[in-house]
């Protein structure tokens, strides 16, 4: 298939694996009954999340978590949002979300978000989440531009980017407002066909 029959293709009969792995961990789009595992994880994590992410400011209840599952798994299979949950293969624990966000599929052009639950930090398994979703994004979706995108202050998610080979090219300032009500700037990472892969 050419590049233009691909760019023309409607990404709903793009056909890829729901499933991959790392050295450490199985990656895998939602299924119906992971909104309880979420959310566990979510109450878990939440001092640690709250600065930063929006639902950590009002967490959801295990149903609240189960109906966002199931949107994403809806979402997984439209190719809309490509959210993507993380487990550690030796014991099956959940202890990431991550995904691609923001899509352009006319561009490939895919943002990878992500937060880890408290109890797996310090253990690289984020940095190797974003390696896994970075050769799946490049190999089954062709992707020519993938982003990572943090507030400038969130230095621990930085340095994911960081390890994971990401650019940093530049600081959006004053681009939103946090939880208190301060102006908040945000960094952009890219890794870009042809110059980082």
């Amino acid at each position: 298939m050419s590049k233009a029959q691909t760019d023309q293709t409607s990404p709903i009969l793009l056909s890829f694996l729901e499933q991959f792995q790392t050295e450490r961990l199985t990656i895998r789009a939602p299924q119906w009954g992971d909104g309880a595992m979420v959310n566990e994880a979510m109450r878990e994590s939440v001092e640690e999340l709250r600065p930063w992410l929006p639902f950590a400011r009002n967490l959801p209840t295990p149903e609240e978590s189960e109906i966002r599952s199931r949107q994403a798994r809806l979402q997984f299979l439209d190719r809309s949002d490509m959210m993507l949950y993380v487990f550690e293969t030796a014991s099956g624990a959940f202890v990431a979300s991550s995904g691609l966000h923001r899509i352009d599929w006319a561009a490939r052009r895919f943002e990878i978000g992500y937060w880890l639950r408290t109890s797996c930090t310090g253990k690289g398994m984020i940095t190797e989440a974003v390696h896994g979703i970075t050769d799946f994004a490049i190999q089954h979706l062709e992707a020519n531009r993938l982003e990572i995108r943090c507030d400038s202050r969130n230095t621990r998610s930085a340095k994911v980017a960081e390890r994971a080979g990401f650019t940093l090219e530049g600081i959006l300032r004053n681009v939103e407002y946090d939880e208190e009500g301060t102006l908040a700037s945000q960094m952009i990472f890219a890794k870009v066909r042809g110059i980082e892969f």
